[in-house]
């Protein structure tokens, strides 16, 4: 894998300075924040990151702060880290834009394999500069610049968003299971009681809806959710 730039945000140094130690031999160079203001400076700053751990209880600016503020210009993906158990953390940070999330305190395999996940995800969205844009009606999501457009509106995706919008239109009036999103967007098999395809549906469904003039994703009790054309739509 060739190394991926990562940044990470957490005010425990002791942790951070042990995932750096983990995480650098499996192919990242990894830079450390230990406030909210110093986190957000340097994501939005001239360095460029593959991925962001970022931890909920900051100093200075906490991480829905800076999540929120982050989202205002960049969709680098971005890793959360809350409290076991705190669901609310959890919704809330994927409400704000969170690619996924993982609670603490985590097994570092699991660490890895999120991580990994994302930068496979954003690796193959990359190598699809070659693939055709996906139409229907007056949405265009084309593949090669990761940009989505209703009309001639642009539609500001995170690329979890991006990658459930593919899934669907690749899959139109097909009910697509919340296993096969979290195996082909999320990168990982579904957990129990994991919220987190919910709410990347609803932010992706909020967003369509605000353009189309329409929810276009029918959630089919107990096998998943279906994407209805939008040829007719406007």
């Amino acid at each position: 894998m060739q190394t991926k730039s990562l940044l990470i945000i957490d005010d425990d140094k002791e942790l951070a300075g042990l995932l750096k130690e983990y995480l650098s031999p499996q192919g990242f160079t990894i830079d450390l924040a230990h406030d909210g203001l110093e986190g957000l400076s340097m994501a939005t700053g001239s360095k460029a990151y593959d991925l962001i751990l970022l931890d909920v209880m900051l100093p200075e600016l906490d991480g829905f702060e800076v999540l929120k503020k982050l989202r205002l210009t960049h969709l680098t993906p971005i890793l959360m880290l809350t409290a076991k158990g705190d669901d609310f953390d959890r919704i809330f940070g994927l409400e704000l834009g969170a690619d996924d999330y993982l609670p603490k305190p985590f097994n570092h395999r699991e660490l890895s394999a999120r991580v990994k996940a994302l930068v496979r995800r954003a690796e193959y969205s990359q190598q699809s500069i070659n693939v055709q844009p996906l139409r229907m009606g007056e949405l265009t999501l084309n593949p090669a610049d990761q940009t989505v457009q209703y009309g001639d509106q642009d539609l500001v995706l995170t690329a979890t968003e991006f990658s459930l919008l593919k899934l669907f239109m690749q899959n139109t009036a097909v009910v697509v299971s919340k296993e096969s999103i979290s195996e082909q967007v999320l990168g990982r098999r579904l957990a129990a009681f994991d919220r987190s395809i919910d709410m990347h549906v609803s932010n992706l469904r909020r967003k369509l809806s605000e353009h189309c003039g329409e929810d276009p994703i029918k959630t089919i009790r107990g096998a998943g959710y279906l994407f209805k054309s939008l040829e007719n739509a406007g």
